[in-house]
């Protein structure tokens, strides 16, 4: 029969994921010793219990936690009833994604026993899950104070402590954890965490060093060291790390998402690219992916992939507008008017203070229909607009559709060549719209002369002129 401190580690493990380094979960090999080890907290009586708790431990090491869950109902009641069975089984439902269960278990266990530890730490892993990091600090100062050396919650405590930045908090935390447990590989990893933070690479090394040491097969310590390198622009090592890492935990989301980045640093997009597929083929709601896949798929010239994966991203991360400029500039390439009209609506609402969203948004309105549709909404927006900004005189001359001189006087006295590019597409885009050719066409050209790259207003007017055949690209 499996231990049953056994089961409870393997659940343990499953909840706790490292918020700093994405090191994902505790290696396998970390559960076999407690399996050789075999001490028990609990003895199954009889043998139903014993097979139902073997068959527990098998699912959760699969990673099947719906199934162990459906195995709990099979438990004699005496047994099932028991303090530490329910607790495990409010930490699958923890593992499952349902907290609001594994907190009413939970609640039932510490009204009883407001000390119980395990208990507590359930109610700390839900609070976790929903977000709500104050509760989860108050659970696990509770645990602090029952037990002073309990080590997963002085370790939970200084990963909040680094989500907030506080680097000496975090660091008193830690340190406490490796006093309790001097061979905790998530206390090392996460002390060398805020050694990296500190630029006390020695120190972070040393204890990575002890990490790989005590848990060869675990990808964590590489996964941070590879950042440590990273961070000290030594890229080959960082990716021999990232390697490692990828070679024992192939399906680590962040490990993937990194390597991707660093590939990336290295100019091996096609390389990065499939490190990023891979990413999202395993955790398909995480947004970060997306965002580096549409930008290779995007730069390669694959539309329709990069397409795909903006609108995925507008819909995961909707507060992330640089999924909607991506979305519209490419809209605007297939003069998906209406379509790229929203999407840089989208990016307005989100980004208010980017009054070029707004620009685009009119221009693609005027191209979708009538060239007064925007009005009402340029209305609005001239209002929040610095009235002596360049700015403000293009967006009054798309409400007005009165053209003066004051736009292009102000675009030819703009110093900044960014600044004079963009603007100068804006107006070339309005005479286009007002069937003013000649006009448009010199605007046009003098963005492309001012070589303003790296703004989406210089692509898109690359697109205009490849178009019209005219400007450098179409003389060669």
């Amino acid at each position: 029969m499996l231990p049953f401190n056994y089961l409870f580690f393997i659940v343990y493990y499953i909840n706790m994921k490292n918020s700093f380094n994405g090191s994902g979960f505790i290696p396998q090999a970390i559960i076999l010793v407690f399996l050789v080890l075999g001490g028990t907290n609990l003895s199954a009586q009889g043998n139903d219990a014993e097979a139902v708790l073997t068959e527990i431990a098998q699912k959760l090491s699969q990673g099947d936690t719906t199934a162990a869950l459906e195995l709990f109902g099979r438990l004699p009641p005496a047994e099932a009833e028991k303090a530490e069975v329910r607790i495990l089984r409010a930490n699958v439902l923890n593992s499952a994604g349902r907290p609001a269960e594994a907190r009413q278990i939970a609640n039932v266990i510490v009204n009883a026993d407001r000390n119980n530890t395990d208990a507590l730490m359930v109610l700390a892993d839900a609070a976790a899950l929903e977000n709500r990091d104050r509760d989860r600090r108050n659970f696990l100062e509770r645990v602090i104070a029952a037990d002073p050396r309990h080590a997963r919650a002085l370790i939970d405590l200084g990963n909040l402590a680094v989500s907030a930045r506080n680097l000496r908090v975090a660091a008193g935390y830690f340190d406490r954890a490796l006093a309790a447990e001097p061979n905790s590989g998530e206390a090392l990893v996460s002390r060398a965490v805020v050694h990296r933070y500190n630029r006390e690479n020695r120190n972070a090394e040393q204890l990575l060093a002890k990490a790989m040491e005590l848990y060869p097969q675990w990808a964590g310590p590489y996964h941070e060291r590879a950042r440590l390198y990273r961070g000290t622009n030594n890229l080959n090592s960082s990716l021999r790390d990232l390697n490692k890492a990828l070679e024992l935990e192939p399906q680590n989301y962040w490990v993937l998402v990194d390597r991707g980045m660093l590939l990336m640093e290295l100019d091996q997009k096609q390389e990065a690219l499939a490190d990023f597929t891979r990413a999202i083929e395993i955790e398909s709601g995480n947004f970060i992916a997306y965002v580096y896949s549409a930008g290779i798929k995007d730069e390669l010239g694959d539309f329709a992939g990069a397409e795909a994966d903006y609108t995925r991203l507008s819909r995961l991360r909707p507060e992330y507008y640089f999924a909607f400029e991506g979305l519209g500039v490419l809209k605007m390439r297939n003069k998906q008017w209406a379509e790229a009209r929203d999407a840089f609506l989208a990016a307005y609402r989100q980004a208010p203070r980017e009054f070029h969203y707004a620009l685009l948004a009119a221009v693609c309105w005027m191209r979708a229909g009538r060239q007064t549709d925007p009005r009402q909404f340029l209305a609005q927006v001239l209002r929040t607009v610095p009235r002596d900004s360049i700015e403000f005189t293009l967006l009054r001359m798309y409400h007005d559709l009165n053209h003066d001189t004051d736009s292009a006087a102000k675009i030819d006295g703009e110093q900044n060549i960014y600044t004079k590019a963009r603007m100068a597409f804006y107006l070339a885009s309005y005479y286009d719209i007002r069937g003013n050719q000649t006009l448009a066409n010199r605007y046009y050209l003098m963005v492309q002369e001012l070589d303003a790259v790296g703004t989406i207003e210089w692509r898109l007017n690359e697109w205009v002129l490849a178009e019209k055949g005219l400007g450098i690209r179409a003389e060669q």
